[in-house]
Protein backbone atom coordinates (compact mmCIF):
# COMPACT_ATOMS: atom_id res chain seq x y z
CA UNK A 1 0.00 0.00 0.00
CA UNK A 2 1.00 3.34 -1.03
CA UNK A 3 1.02 4.91 2.35
CA UNK A 4 2.93 8.31 1.29
CA UNK A 5 0.07 8.89 -1.51
CA UNK A 6 -2.78 8.38 1.13
CA UNK A 7 -0.89 10.59 3.89
CA UNK A 8 -0.63 13.48 1.04
CA UNK A 9 -4.45 13.15 0.48
CA UNK A 10 -5.48 13.06 3.77
CA UNK A 11 -3.39 16.42 5.17
CA UNK A 12 -4.42 17.45 2.20
CA UNK A 13 -7.90 17.20 2.98
CA UNK A 14 -7.27 18.35 6.95
CA UNK A 15 -5.82 21.26 6.14
CA UNK A 16 -8.59 22.40 4.31
CA UNK A 17 -10.64 22.41 7.60
CA UNK A 18 -8.01 24.25 9.35
CA UNK A 19 -8.45 27.20 6.62
CA UNK A 20 -11.94 27.29 7.25
CA UNK A 21 -11.82 26.68 11.09
CA UNK A 22 -15.09 28.96 11.79
CA UNK A 23 -17.01 27.05 8.98
CA UNK A 24 -16.11 23.60 9.63
CA UNK A 25 -16.18 23.61 13.16
CA UNK A 26 -17.65 26.20 15.22
CA UNK A 27 -20.43 26.66 13.16
CA UNK A 28 -21.93 22.84 13.75
CA UNK A 29 -21.07 22.93 16.92
CA UNK A 30 -22.87 26.75 17.52
CA UNK A 31 -25.75 25.22 15.68
CA UNK A 32 -26.12 22.39 18.05
CA UNK A 33 -25.75 24.15 21.21
CA UNK A 34 -28.74 26.28 20.40
CA UNK A 35 -30.20 22.95 19.61
CA UNK A 36 -29.81 21.85 23.47
CA UNK A 37 -30.73 24.77 24.65
CA UNK A 38 -34.20 25.06 22.66
CA UNK A 39 -35.63 21.38 23.47
CA UNK A 40 -33.24 20.82 25.81
CA UNK A 41 -33.41 23.32 28.48
CA UNK A 42 -36.36 24.91 27.35
CA UNK A 43 -39.03 22.04 26.17
CA UNK A 44 -37.36 19.36 28.29
CA UNK A 45 -38.82 21.37 31.31
CA UNK A 46 -42.20 20.85 29.86
CA UNK A 47 -41.93 16.85 28.73
CA UNK A 48 -41.44 14.03 31.20
CA UNK A 49 -38.86 11.21 31.37
CA UNK A 50 -38.59 9.03 28.49
CA UNK A 51 -37.70 5.58 29.07
CA UNK A 52 -36.68 6.30 32.41
CA UNK A 53 -34.33 9.49 30.91
CA UNK A 54 -34.57 13.22 31.04
CA UNK A 55 -35.78 14.51 27.77
CA UNK A 56 -32.38 17.09 27.38
CA UNK A 57 -30.19 13.96 27.94
CA UNK A 58 -31.78 11.61 26.11
CA UNK A 59 -31.72 13.95 22.58
CA UNK A 60 -28.11 13.82 22.49
CA UNK A 61 -27.54 10.63 21.04
CA UNK A 62 -30.37 12.03 18.16
CA UNK A 63 -28.44 15.17 18.07
CA UNK A 64 -25.02 13.90 17.76
CA UNK A 65 -26.09 11.62 15.07
CA UNK A 66 -27.95 14.07 13.24
CA UNK A 67 -24.78 16.41 13.28
CA UNK A 68 -22.64 13.32 12.50
CA UNK A 69 -24.55 11.88 9.00
CA UNK A 70 -24.78 15.28 7.73
CA UNK A 71 -21.50 16.60 8.29
CA UNK A 72 -20.31 13.01 6.77
CA UNK A 73 -21.61 13.40 3.84
CA UNK A 74 -21.01 17.24 3.11
CA UNK A 75 -17.35 16.70 3.92
CA UNK A 76 -16.78 13.48 2.23
CA UNK A 77 -19.09 14.67 -1.34
CA UNK A 78 -17.29 18.32 -1.36
CA UNK A 79 -13.49 16.90 -0.90
CA UNK A 80 -14.15 14.64 -4.00
CA UNK A 81 -15.96 17.06 -6.33
CA UNK A 82 -13.44 20.08 -5.72
CA UNK A 83 -10.67 17.89 -7.65
CA UNK A 84 -13.26 16.77 -10.25
CA UNK A 85 -14.56 20.74 -10.96
CA UNK A 86 -11.21 21.79 -10.75
CA UNK A 87 -9.55 18.79 -13.38
CA UNK A 88 -7.06 17.87 -10.74
CA UNK A 89 -8.74 14.81 -9.94
CA UNK A 90 -6.87 13.59 -13.63
CA UNK A 91 -3.50 13.80 -11.61
CA UNK A 92 -4.80 11.55 -9.01
CA UNK A 93 -6.24 9.15 -11.09
CA UNK A 94 -2.95 9.11 -13.23
CA UNK A 95 -0.30 8.61 -10.31
CA UNK A 96 1.01 5.52 -8.90
CA UNK A 97 -1.70 4.74 -6.43
CA UNK A 98 -4.87 2.25 -5.70
CA UNK A 99 -8.33 3.64 -5.89
CA UNK A 100 -8.83 1.44 -2.78
CA UNK A 101 -5.91 4.05 -1.66
CA UNK A 102 -7.48 6.96 -3.16
CA UNK A 103 -10.81 6.53 -1.07
CA UNK A 104 -8.79 5.51 2.08
CA UNK A 105 -7.07 8.97 1.88
CA UNK A 106 -10.31 11.26 0.86
CA UNK A 107 -12.73 9.09 3.26
CA UNK A 108 -10.69 9.02 5.94
CA UNK A 109 -10.33 12.94 6.23
CA UNK A 110 -14.02 13.43 5.76
CA UNK A 111 -14.70 10.76 8.78
CA UNK A 112 -11.82 12.31 11.00
CA UNK A 113 -13.14 15.54 10.68
CA UNK A 114 -17.21 14.17 11.08
CA UNK A 115 -15.69 11.81 14.38
CA UNK A 116 -14.33 15.60 15.74
CA UNK A 117 -17.39 17.35 15.28
CA UNK A 118 -19.09 14.33 16.98
CA UNK A 119 -16.89 14.38 19.91
CA UNK A 120 -17.01 18.78 20.47
CA UNK A 121 -21.03 18.21 20.39
CA UNK A 122 -20.69 14.87 23.15
CA UNK A 123 -18.25 17.68 25.48
CA UNK A 124 -20.94 20.80 24.43
CA UNK A 125 -23.53 18.58 25.64
CA UNK A 126 -22.35 17.60 28.99
CA UNK A 127 -22.79 21.56 29.87
CA UNK A 128 -26.63 21.45 29.47
CA UNK A 129 -27.27 17.92 30.85
CA UNK A 130 -25.52 15.39 32.61
CA UNK A 131 -24.00 13.29 30.46
CA UNK A 132 -23.30 9.15 30.96
CA UNK A 133 -22.26 6.49 28.95
CA UNK A 134 -23.20 2.81 29.68
CA UNK A 135 -21.57 0.84 27.11
CA UNK A 136 -18.26 3.51 25.76
CA UNK A 137 -17.02 0.73 23.55
CA UNK A 138 -20.32 0.31 21.25
CA UNK A 139 -20.81 4.15 21.75
CA UNK A 140 -17.23 4.68 19.83
CA UNK A 141 -18.25 1.34 17.96
CA UNK A 142 -21.14 2.84 16.10
CA UNK A 143 -19.48 6.55 15.99
CA UNK A 144 -16.93 5.35 14.11
CA UNK A 145 -18.71 3.05 11.82
CA UNK A 146 -21.70 5.91 11.41
CA UNK A 147 -18.77 8.58 10.29
CA UNK A 148 -17.08 5.66 7.71
CA UNK A 149 -20.15 4.95 6.34
CA UNK A 150 -21.78 8.08 5.51
CA UNK A 151 -18.23 9.52 4.53
CA UNK A 152 -18.24 6.39 1.73
CA UNK A 153 -21.79 7.79 0.68
CA UNK A 154 -20.67 11.27 0.71
CA UNK A 155 -17.73 10.57 -1.60
CA UNK A 156 -20.31 8.54 -3.88
CA UNK A 157 -22.60 11.61 -4.21
CA UNK A 158 -19.29 13.61 -5.01
CA UNK A 159 -18.78 11.59 -7.98
CA UNK A 160 -22.65 11.51 -8.75
CA UNK A 161 -23.18 15.20 -8.57
CA UNK A 162 -22.56 17.40 -11.68
CA UNK A 163 -23.29 20.69 -9.77
CA UNK A 164 -22.88 22.15 -6.67
CA UNK A 165 -26.69 21.98 -6.38
CA UNK A 166 -26.87 18.09 -6.50
CA UNK A 167 -24.16 18.28 -3.90
CA UNK A 168 -27.06 19.84 -1.28
CA UNK A 169 -29.52 17.79 -2.33
CA UNK A 170 -29.14 14.71 -0.50
CA UNK A 171 -27.75 15.50 2.69
CA UNK A 172 -30.19 18.80 2.89
CA UNK A 173 -33.62 17.17 1.74
CA UNK A 174 -33.54 13.37 2.24
CA UNK A 175 -30.54 12.45 4.92
CA UNK A 176 -31.86 15.41 7.31
CA UNK A 177 -35.21 14.71 7.15
CA UNK A 178 -35.19 11.74 7.45
CA UNK A 179 -33.08 12.08 10.56
CA UNK A 180 -35.94 14.07 12.12
CA UNK A 181 -37.76 11.57 11.49
CA UNK A 182 -35.80 8.95 12.92
CA UNK A 183 -36.30 9.47 16.61
CA UNK A 184 -33.49 12.35 16.93
CA UNK A 185 -36.33 14.07 19.38
CA UNK A 186 -38.70 11.47 20.50
CA UNK A 187 -38.89 7.79 20.70
CA UNK A 188 -40.94 5.89 18.40
CA UNK A 189 -42.95 3.89 20.79
CA UNK A 190 -44.94 7.08 21.42
CA UNK A 191 -46.07 6.97 17.95
CA UNK A 192 -49.37 4.80 16.56
CA UNK A 193 -48.76 1.72 15.67
CA UNK A 194 -49.28 2.41 12.18
CA UNK A 195 -46.77 4.74 12.48
CA UNK A 196 -44.06 3.09 14.39
CA UNK A 197 -44.32 0.16 11.44
CA UNK A 198 -43.59 3.00 8.66
CA UNK A 199 -40.42 4.52 10.51
CA UNK A 200 -38.93 1.06 10.84
CA UNK A 201 -38.45 1.43 6.82
CA UNK A 202 -36.50 4.72 7.82
CA UNK A 203 -32.66 3.63 7.92
CA UNK A 204 -31.99 6.25 10.55
CA UNK A 205 -34.10 4.97 12.83
CA UNK A 206 -31.78 1.85 13.61
CA UNK A 207 -28.37 4.54 13.80
CA UNK A 208 -30.06 6.33 16.36
CA UNK A 209 -31.71 3.98 18.24
CA UNK A 210 -28.69 2.35 18.63
CA UNK A 211 -26.41 5.19 19.13
CA UNK A 212 -28.88 5.91 21.96
CA UNK A 213 -28.79 2.59 23.50
CA UNK A 214 -25.05 2.67 23.76
CA UNK A 215 -25.62 5.93 26.11
CA UNK A 216 -28.77 5.56 28.24
CA UNK A 217 -29.29 1.41 27.76
CA UNK A 218 -33.09 2.01 25.93
CA UNK A 219 -33.65 1.50 22.45
CA UNK A 220 -36.45 1.69 19.92
CA UNK A 221 -34.66 -1.35 18.17
CA UNK A 222 -33.13 -4.41 19.18
CA UNK A 223 -29.07 -3.25 19.00
CA UNK A 224 -27.82 -6.19 16.73
CA UNK A 225 -30.39 -5.06 14.26
CA UNK A 226 -29.07 -1.43 14.36
CA UNK A 227 -25.57 -3.00 13.94
CA UNK A 228 -26.71 -5.18 11.58
CA UNK A 229 -28.20 -2.53 9.16
CA UNK A 230 -25.43 -0.16 9.82
CA UNK A 231 -23.18 -3.14 8.61
CA UNK A 232 -25.47 -3.66 5.29
CA UNK A 233 -25.22 -0.03 4.75
CA UNK A 234 -21.10 0.11 4.74
CA UNK A 235 -20.35 -2.92 2.73
CA UNK A 236 -23.33 -1.79 0.01
CA UNK A 237 -21.40 1.53 -0.28
CA UNK A 238 -17.71 -0.11 -0.54
CA UNK A 239 -19.83 -2.17 -3.57
CA UNK A 240 -20.83 0.96 -5.16
CA UNK A 241 -17.48 2.83 -4.79
CA UNK A 242 -16.20 -0.21 -6.27
CA UNK A 243 -17.97 -0.61 -9.31
CA UNK A 244 -17.47 3.09 -9.96
CA UNK A 245 -13.68 2.79 -10.02
CA UNK A 246 -14.44 -0.70 -12.30
CA UNK A 247 -16.41 1.42 -14.85
CA UNK A 248 -14.84 4.95 -14.33
CA UNK A 249 -17.86 6.68 -13.58
CA UNK A 250 -17.95 10.43 -14.12
CA UNK A 251 -14.30 10.07 -13.35
CA UNK A 252 -12.76 9.06 -16.50
CA UNK A 253 -14.95 11.17 -18.73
Amino acid sequence: MNLHAVRAIYVFEMSRTRRTLLQSIVSPVLTTSLYFIVFGAAIGQRIPEIGGVSYGAFIVPGLTMLLLLTQSVMNASFGIYFPRFTGTIYEVLSAPISSMEIVLGYVGAAATKSIILGIAVLVTASFFVPLQIAHPFWMVSFLLLTAITFSLLGFIIGIWADGFEKLQFVPMLIITPLTFLGGTFYSIDVLPPFWQAVSLFNPIVYLVSGFRWSFHGVADVNVGISLGMTMVFLVACLIAIWRIFATGYRLKN
